[in-house]
């Protein structure tokens, strides 16, 4: 424990709590605002509520059925610290001597005693799927992968600095920090230090980013002076790290249906030194923006809006305000927005189709559906062109999954416009 444990601050994390069980929001934006609005907890108390609320959210069925039927915020908080390991001399400042009994019943429940779905804090619908996929053992070192707090990676902005280069300059600030394993600009610290009013932060050389994310600029692979478009550009992680890409020439598009999306790219974009980006919003995927471009881009990258499934390891609120109704809607509107993204192309264009899902239906069903439809594109093998760029991967399709690479979970295709 680095926060001092008190009962007021066990207060705050009720309080968050409650905000974030009503599902109105997502819960870092819940979490975020709540500290906006408490200015005085520290960065160590803020560390303890974020952590102990996500704990809860992540373990959320498991923790259920251990309360048998005491499902208050106060109890669920109880026993998400005592399955991190907290003992009763730990939770002295809060726990009642009326508790002390139950909390011990609950923490020693017996795994066999609960379903699978509840053992892997799964909803039903979404297990189910995964074991189909994966089978009950890897379902389950993947749900225990997803229920863990993800690293903090960064991702070194080569137009100011090399990772080396980098890399000394945490340490000299004695910020604990390893190359990443896959991407050749990943950097992962040890821990999760206060990064915004870090000088090298503010100089522009580097962003946080998931090393799994990082890979998708390398599919793309843009060259010096092509046409680029990022088609769903978001907040622009994936923009910087193309420009970047592209050593800061050519054009590079970034379109989005969010002005507020869009306007947390600003920023980032005065930071990272990059003239060669030009952000606009467009209306939606038809939108006459777009329809200039037709047949002229060298490369496009498609993010698709999608479940998000595959980052519950830092929203792990996802995986109960997603349902099967809103990924069969997401994923005729990610058919859609591919149709749309791959008019763009020229003749030897590529389009990188991405998502942070774990499910065939926003992924393989959706490539496979598109290639159906459009016969003038083809699947080029992904780890051929990873391996280009000295990345070890198999399979003419990206598929991270946290229990197998040290990366949340990604799906990545590349399709090549033949004629």
């Amino acid at each position: 424990m680095t926060a001092r444990f008190t009962p007021a601050l066990f207060a705050h994390a009720e309080a968050v709590l409650g905000l974030l069980l009503q599902f109105d929001h997502p819960a870092d934006a819940v979490v975020s605002r709540y500290f906006r609005e408490h200015r005085a907890l520290g960065h160590a108390d803020r560390a303890f509520v974020a952590e102990t609320v996500f704990a809860v959210l992540r373990r959320g069925r498991s923790i259920e059925a251990r309360c048998a039927g005491k499902l208050s915020h106060r109890n669920r908080l109880l026993v998400a610290l005592a399955l991190r390991g907290w003992s009763q001399r730990d939770l002295a400042p809060v726990l009642k001597a009326s508790e002390v009994d139950w909390l011990a019943a609950a923490k020693g429940m017996a795994e066999g005693d609960l379903s699978p779905a509840v053992r892997c804090d799964l909803p039903d619908w979404l297990y189910a799927r995964l074991e189909a996929r994966f089978g009950a053992d890897e379902t389950a070192e993947l749900a225990a992968a997803l229920n863990q707090p993800a690293p903090l990676d960064l991702r070194v902005n080569t137009l100011k600095m090399d990772r080396e280069a980098l890399l000394a300059g945490l340490a000299a600030d004695g910020i604990a920090a390893k190359p990443g394993v896959l991407s050749p600009l990943a950097v992962r610290l040890a821990g999760k230090p206060a990064l915004a009013r870090h000088p090298l932060f503010l100089a522009g050389a580097f962003e946080v980013q998931d090393e799994g994310s990082q890979l998708l600029g390398y599919l793309l692979d843009p060259k010096r002076g092509e046409m680029v478009v990022d088609f769903c550009a978001g907040a622009g992680g994936k923009t910087l790290l193309l420009g970047a890409l592209m050593r800061n020439t050519g054009r590079l598009y970034a379109f989005d249906v969010s002005d507020k999306r869009l306007a947390k790219l600003k920023p980032r974009l005065a930071r990272s030194g990059l003239s060669n980006v030009h952000p606009a919003r467009i209306e939606h995927e038809r939108d006459t923006k777009i329809k200039r471009l037709a047949g002229k881009a060298d490369r496009v990258l498609v993010d698709a809006p999608c479940s998000g499934l595959g980052t519950l390891r830092r929203n792990p609120d996802l995986k109960w305000r997603q349902s099967e109704a809103s990924v069969a809607e997401l994923a005729e509107k990610q058919a859609a927005i591919l149709s749309a993204a791959a008019k763009l192309a020229r003749p030897g264009g590529r389009v990188v189709y991405a998502t942070c899902s774990l499910l065939r239906e926003e992924n393989e069903a959706v490539v496979a559906a598109f290639l159906a439809a459009h016969p003038d594109f083809a699947l080029l093998p992904a780890s051929g062109v990873l391996a280009r760029h000295g990345i070890a991967f198999e399979g003419d399709m990206l598929n991270l999954l946290p229990h197998r690479q040290p990366t949340d979970g990604f799906f990545a295709s590349i399709l090549e416009r033949r004629s």
